[in-house]
């Protein structure tokens, strides 16, 4: 996801009122120099914001809830052009849920299918360039190798995931909008006042409404 927005919802940049689905990690927030909370993202696009209605939360609630709380280890680093990541071990509990939700919604394909079917588990560290030919990344890190050998000491980095966040692309930034929690049924709707904050070509992260509670930080 980019800073701007698009005018004919394809490809890159972000459109204003996307969706995305994210699992957030902040146990891996002091590696991370992409601009955006810690996170691996489940589905990226998700439906318009304007789709997201009660049935729609609804049955989010219920998919989440039918999976069960997971751990993983952040210890390896990847690389994307122009983008430094983090391997989530195991990986197999983040598929799952990417498979089942374009399962139910077929039309949500993963990052409009830029990158085919999709790209592997992940948790973005630091951008350079920007996807699909958008350039460097003004004001980027350090050289991502020289980026990967300061941060090695850290790993590895162990995170349980319980939430599910669902987050909302507005103007320039995007927020939070509703949390489902895994292994739970869904309880009653939380809202909570929005904010924003830019956000990341390679992921995302959280949204409110039936099946969810309150969200964690914005973006």
């Amino acid at each position: 996801m980019t800073g701007n927005a698009d005018t004919d919802g394809g490809g890159w940049p972000d459109v204003d009122g996307d969706t995305a689905l994210t699992v957030k990690v902040p146990e891996a927030d002091p590696l991370v120099r992409a601009g955006a909370p810690a996170h691996i993202t489940v589905l990226y696009p998700f439906l318009h914001v304007s789709r997201v209605d009660a049935r729609v939360h609804g049955e989010l609630g219920e998919l989440f809830g039918a999976h069960d709380p997971f751990e993983v280890s952040l210890g390896e680093f990847g690389r994307y052009p122009g983008v430094l990541f983090l391997h989530p071990l195991p990986g197999d509990p983040v598929r799952a849920l990417t498979r089942e939700v374009t399962g139910r919604w077929p039309e949500a394909e993963p990052y409009r299918g830029v990158f085919g079917g999709g790209l592997e588990p992940h948790l973005t560290v630091a951008i350079t360039e920007l996807p699909d030919g958008g350039g460097p990344v003004p004001g980027g890190p350090e050289p991502l190798d020289v980026l990967a050998a300061e941060l090695a000491p850290a790993l590895p980095v162990t995170a349980r995931i319980t939430t599910v966040h669902l987050i909302v692309r507005e103007g320039t930034g995007w927020r939070d909008h509703t949390a489902y929690s895994l292994g739970r049924p869904p309880s009653r709707t939380t809202s909570r006042t929005p904010s924003s904050r830019r956000g990341s070509p390679y992921g995302l992260s959280s949204a409110s409404a039936a099946g969810s509670r309150s969200a964690g930080t914005d973006w």
